[in-house]
């Protein structure tokens, strides 16, 4: 076991190892598998898979979850994103995709959101293929949002044609990434097999010669030998597919990443796969399969490429933190807290401001904590140290107006 990292509950070792089994039955047959393959199957396998298992993942510690997504931190992220949003659909059509909803609680903030701001979609299609996470989703939306339910469909598949605006938030890193390596004779791809326990587990990374696919994505990209790394191709085809498919509006996508030539930094050797269990971050991907989140950093220069070359416009690209203050998430804060009487969004002095905020001098130890959480979460979504400079956002589109809200200021497209 990973040091540090909580043992598993038996029914969830006795899942893992029904999922490393049928894994190991496939590289059985194949004698080898891509390292994107082992994280599809590690993920994705119906009933056994991470996203496609009965496991909590997304909530705090105390919750049981893996991990917190923007969405679970605070209802102004949701807020914020959906002045941007109300942009592109008034452009457009009223009809939203989000892809990979999580645990459903953006859906619900977004429709509310864009309700107050007179525009409510009437349609909000959510493509996840986890019928688990669809049941989890319905029943958020039917929580916090139920008049809307109604509005609120499941795809299995990208609609044929498309007029509106797409969401993303946390779907492109855990799209399956191809291992590679450089070095002096060429690209070798880093796959999967079994054989003797190592790291207590029979599957280990093992060699072979790079696909002539991903010698030809490689390229372009500034890694020189000696060097480890990701390539993604999955993440290439699905935003090309999509692109295709977008007749008027924009998808707008936030995850973590960077772009190619700080992604593929000599500094950055080693790669950027990393697992996600109970709030811990380990590197090991072949820990009890099916138990880990499995992600990889995104690099938006082959996102905005994909995209361009598919007919799309890069409308915008910059940090998570520019874009939700370009969204007003400032003005939403002190909306929430009182009307200039917000606390300032970092610094020590939160807790002092905070006592302002309540009529008179009297504050309730309900109402400072509601508001220490409030300015708390609001933090971690802006700071450069927590997910406001890790995260990025790109929008992509056709027939829309110039610039969007998000990137007025703070626009990084040139980076790209």
């Amino acid at each position: 076991m990973i040091a540090d990292l909580p043992e598993p509950s038996e029914e969830a070792r006795e899942a893992s190892a029904a999922l490393a089994a049928l894994i190991a039955d496939e590289i059985k047959t194949h004698g080898w598998i891509s390292f994107a393959r082992y994280m599809e199957l590690a993920l994705y396998t119906p009933g056994l898979g991470y996203y496609a298992g009965g496991a909590h993942k997304f909530g705090d510690h105390a919750s049981g979850g893996d991990f917190l997504t923007a969405p679970e931190l605070t209802p102004l992220f949701g807020q914020a994103l959906a002045r941007q949003v109300a942009q592109v659909l008034a452009a457009s059509q009223p009809c939203m995709i989000e892809a990979g909803a999580g645990s459903g609680r953006l859906a619900a903030d977004l429709l509310l959101a864009l309700d107050a701001l007179g525009c409510a979609p009437q349609r909000y299609a959510i493509l996840e293929l986890s019928g688990e996470l669809r049941a989890r989703q319905a029943a958020i939306i039917a929580q916090h949002a139920p008049q809307f339910l109604d509005r609120v469909q499941w795809l299995d598949a990208l609609p044929e044609k498309f007029s509106g605006c797409l969401i993303g938030n946390e779907v492109l890193d855990a799209m399956p990434t191809h291992a590679v390596r450089w070095d002096e004779n060429g690209l070798i791809e880093c796959g999967v097999r079994c054989g003797e326990e190592q790291e207590g587990h029979p599957l280990h990374f093992a060699e072979r010669p790079a696909s002539q696919a991903l010698i030809d994505a490689a390229e372009i990209l500034p890694a020189a030998a000696p060097y480890r790394g990701e390539i993604s191709l999955a993440v290439r085809a699905w935003v090309a597919e999509l692109a295709g498919r977008i007749e008027c509006g924009a998808m707008i996508l936030l995850d973590y990443g960077l772009p190619r030539r700080e992604l593929y930094h000599p500094q950055r050797d080693g790669g950027t796969v990393r697992c996600h269990y109970r709030h811990r971050v380990h590197d090991d991907p072949f820990w009890y399969p099916g138990l880990s989140d499995i992600t990889s950093h995104v690099d938006f220069t082959a996102v905005a490429e994909a995209g361009f070359d598919a007919g799309l416009s890069v409308l915008g690209y910059t940090n998570q933190a520019q874009f939700l203050i370009n969204c007003g998430i400032g003005e939403l804060l002190q909306e929430k807290l009182g009307a200039d009487k917000a606390p300032a969004l970092q610094g020590g002095r939160a807790k002092n401001a905070l006592l302002a905020v309540a009529d008179g001098d009297t504050v309730t130890e309900a109402n400072l904590r509601a508001g220490l959480r409030t300015n708390g979460a609001v933090s971690v979504l802006l700071s450069p140290n927590e997910m406001g400079e890790l995260f990025k956002v790109i929008a992509l589109g056709r027939g829309m107006p110039q610039p969007l809200l998000g990137f007025t200021r703070g626009d990084r497209v040139h980076a790209l």
